[in-house]
């Protein structure tokens, strides 16, 4: 995919090497036209949106609201159902604090789940609200049968994650959303690694909460949004009150705004909030099955190329068709931490090392030291997998 150019960072060197950036489900890079949607703000209009009656705030508030417009575009939500926050974490605490849990009711999740959608969880489960976790194993596949069993009638909310950060796998939401709905529960779906890898349709999957990350997707850092249903959005309790939130208030209390505002509490980041928007815009553009197809021949030759290493082990399926473009491995007798570091200090190839917030999932496969996970993007190349996997192999040779 010919885009490397849209990146600027990627002309960098490091003493006098090119840098291979495999760090992707981490954060992203940025294209010129994230950077320049949000210099724009920051140069040509800064301004309250909402507020202010001038030239400056009215092109803020356009442009907040088109930032709305257009992410509700990415995932094909209706108006009014993507609430604007810093990130996925902050999107699940939404519906977490907001949502209703009447006594006796459970949430499922697996224990697979990324920390942002596991301890939130874990914190009602204190005030007793139940918490099921369905087990998923090495394969990181989740037994849609397993997930069934775990639903009843008193089952409130289940809450996956559609692509893990760790296997690569992603789960069916539809088929969630029908196990869940057909026990009278609701489905939020962590979408912090599938929004920017694959096509996302809310509607057509019937899922009641999503949330993604814009720095996942070519965005700033410090974005994210959450879609819900608009009655349900309606009916959640709001998180956090105070400027932007109401529409009025009294010395006893407050009328709320309506939905989205409600939860986007005071001055929002407004460049951030653009350059989000521009990265969905960039990635609409491309084309989101083309983006998934890009990644299905890219992470083919990376999952190969590591399956042809000494010592290793992976975690998820060996079949490249079952899982994104990332791979979490460990090579017997080397710690992922230095591999880590011997690939950034040898050649300038940055991958993730550790639990990747992931840590009931390595440790329920013994794996107290997490694994190292080079992920993919549309800007990387099959040039740089080779260099990749030449590099594992002089570290194989020498340290194990």
């Amino acid at each position: 995919m010919n885009v490397r150019n849209d990146f600027p960072i990627l002309a960098k060197k490091v003493n006098g090497k090119p840098i291979t950036y495999f760090d992707n489900s981490c954060v992203t890079l940025k294209p010129t036209q994230v950077i320049s949607a949000m210099d724009a703000y920051y140069t040509d209009f800064t301004a309250c949106a909402g507020r202010s009656n001038h030239r400056f705030a009215e092109e803020t508030t356009r442009r907040f609201e088109a930032a709305h417009h257009t992410l509700e575009k990415f995932i094909n939500a209706r108006e009014n159902e993507v609430v604007l926050t810093r990130n996925t974490t902050e999107a699940i605490n939404i519906v977490s604090n907001g949502l209703s849990f009447p006594k006796g009711s459970n949430v499922v999740t697996t224990n697979m789940e990324h920390n942002s959608n596991l301890v939130p969880w874990l914190r009602l489960a204190k005030k007793g609200v139940e918490h099921r976790m369905v087990p998923i194993g090495q394969n990181g596949i989740l037994d849609m049968a397993a997930l069934s069993k775990a639903v009843d009638r008193k089952t409130r909310l289940v809450s996956l994650v559609h692509t893990s950060n760790v296997t690569g796998t992603t789960i069916d939401a539809r088929a969630a959303a029908k196990i869940a709905h057909d026990n009278g529960a609701l489905l939020l779906m962590d979408g912090a690694q599938s929004a920017p890898h694959r096509p996302v349709d809310v509607r057509r999957d019937d899922i009641d909460f999503f949330a993604f990350s814009g720095h996942k997707m070519l965005g700033p850092s410090g974005t994210g949004a959450l879609y819900g249903k608009k009655q349900l959005l309606e009916q959640l309790d709001q998180f956090i009150v105070g400027g932007d939130t109401v529409k009025d208030v009294t010395a006893t209390g407050w009328v709320p705004e309506e939905v989205p505002m409600r939860f986007e509490a005071g001055l929002q980041d407004y460049a951030g909030a653009m350059g989000f928007a521009a990265a969905a815009d960039y990635l609409m553009r491309i084309g989101m099955d083309k983006v998934r197809k890009e990644e299905e021949m890219l992470g083919k030759k990376l999952l190969d190329g590591v399956l042809s290493l000494d010592k290793v082990s992976i975690l998820g399926p060996s079949d490249a068709s079952k899982r994104g473009a990332l791979v979490s491995f460990n090579i017997a007798g080397i710690a992922p931490h230095d591999i880590a570091l011997l690939l950034s200090e040898s050649e300038n190839i940055f991958v993730r090392s550790g639990m990747h917030c992931a840590h009931l999932y390595h440790k329920s496969l013994g794996l107290d030291k997490g694994s190292v996970r080079p992920s993919l993007y549309i800007y990387n190349t099959p040039e740089e997998i080779d260099r990749f996997i030449t590099a594992m192999k002089d570290i194989i040779t020498h340290f194990s």
